[in-house]
């Protein structure tokens, strides 16, 4: 058997060539490739395109070698995070391209597997889709999606052996299995390095021969950023938890569930193991349990696509990006709970964009609101200044079309029974006169 060469970080690092387009895995820090990145930051070479779910925290990883100039296009899924990349983005000195999350970890896949390209409903009738081809596929609007491959993949694993086989750990997978196929060099940064045959062969998850050599380092808490350890909890409104209550209520036992950020998250603490409520997250795992007890971190923990540390409860499992996207678009998400921004009378939904601000985070939202069966939206009734959230038809860009199920914001519940905009309830303390004052779309009520 093959043995892969093992370099230390910079002569890893030194491979990367001007111009090169980098594939770069990770999950916010999670599985983040960060010593080779810090590496490539130290040599100092330029004119990148990067690829990868995001750059990183402000000065970490990416998001170094964002800060010193050198990248000078940005292929992602949600740059939001770093404010490096929206200062970057805003006065022009980096180009970007945003793909919804499940979208670029297919893309990867597809490139990795000699696939030119493939169609998907997500992203159909957004900003995202201007300037692609589209097809009517089966009655559905499909987006054409260009496959990706890079000239270098820097990835992270757990464990290697002296093959080149990797391991991963948790939710250490997300991007890293798939971008290990889709690059003509395939640099390794791992924890460990063991003999061949001390990972057994059903623990290899990517097998030797994508790998083209090793780089051992060790990870600490500082390598981790924001998601090395839990923050303290803190208060939250009675209004919000009330939207989150409102919303467990719709879920059955045994449904699989994802929850978006913001109110949504709320829900888990709210979910008891007699409720058997599944929870699935973006970045890879199935079987997500609360927040650890001890204040570990993503050290000890996987973590949601909050990046925040969660335990697992029994029977859960790990997978990457690409699968859980898969499990998605295929309809295998009995609910998805997410925030808003408006809702509109013909089930659309905006929820990924701000005016005035760059439209660089859109996660995996476009991919959840096509692919639940079901998608229910938390937010609040109206705005800061008092304008209204649902409305008659979607001012900000679309995250997708015809797709809302149910929203329940602070004030009322509304659903779409008969394809028509319907008010169900009204929330604690709220009174009709209120939400129909502070709702500018036009409903009925049942009865």
């Amino acid at each position: 058997m093959k043995k892969v060469p093992v370099l230390d970080v910079h002569t890893a690092a030194a491979l990367v060539k001007e111009g090169d387009t980098l594939l770069q895995g990770g999950f916010g820090m999670t599985g983040n490739p960060v010593h080779l990145m810090h590496a490539l930051a130290e040599i100092g070479t330029k004119n990148l395109t990067f690829i990868g779910n995001n750059t990183g925290e402000t000065g970490l990883g990416g998001g170094r070698l964002l800060r010193n100039g050198q990248l000078k296009k940005l292929i992602g899924s949600f740059f939001t995070s770093n404010p490096d990349a929206v200062k970057a983005a805003q006065n022009g000195t980096v180009d970007y391209e945003l793909l919804p999350q499940g979208t670029l970890a297919e893309a990867i896949r597809a490139g990795g597997a000699g696939i030119g390209g493939f169609y998907t409903p997500t992203s159909a009738g957004t900003p995202l889709a201007q300037g692609r081809e589209t097809k009517v596929i089966d009655g559905v609007e499909q987006v054409f999606i260009k496959s990706i491959r890079g000239n270098v993949a820097f990835i992270r694993a757990w464990r290697a052996d002296t093959a080149g086989n990797l391991q991963y750990r948790m939710t250490e997978n997300n991007f890293n299995k798939a971008m290990a196929t889709a690059a003509d060099l395939v640099i390794a940064e791992v924890e460990e390095i063991v003999a061949v045959g001390e990972i057994a062969p059903e623990f290899v998850h990517t097998p030797g021969c994508f790998v083209d050599y090793l780089v051992q380092a060790t990870l600490t808490l500082e390598d981790l950023g924001s998601s090395a350890s839990v923050s303290s909890s803190k208060k939250v409104d009675e209004s919000r938890m009330n939207m989150a209550r409102r919303a467990l209520a719709e879920l059955k036992k045994g449904d699989v569930v994802n929850l978006g950020i913001g109110i949504p998250t709320l829900v888990a603490d709210l979910i008891t193991e007699e409720q058997g409520i599944i929870l699935h997250t973006e970045n890879g795992m199935l079987g997500v349990g609360p927040v650890p007890a001890d204040g570990g971190g993503a050290m000890d923990y996987p973590v949601n696509a909050g990046k925040i540390p969660v335990t697992a409860l029994k029977g859960s499992s790990y997978f990457d990006s690409a699968d859980s996207f898969a499990m998605i678009r295929g309809g295998h998400i009995d609910v998805a709970i997410m925030g808003g921004l408006e809702a509109d009378e013909a089930a659309n939904l905006a929820n990924w964009a701000v005016p005035g601000k760059p439209l660089l985070g859109v996660g995996g939202a476009m991919d959840l609101a096509k692919g639940a069966k079901r998608l229910i939206i938390t937010m609040t009734h109206t705005n800061p200044d008092g304008s209204p959230k649902i409305v008659p038809q979607c001012t900000l860009p679309l995250t997708a079309t015809g797709v809302v199920d149910l929203v329940i914001t602070d004030l009322a519940v509304f659903g779409y029974p008969n394809g028509k905009l319907t008010l169900l309830e009204l929330m604690p303390g709220a009174t009709l006169e209120e939400v129909q004052a502070k709702t500018s779309a036009n409903f009925s009520m049942s009865e």
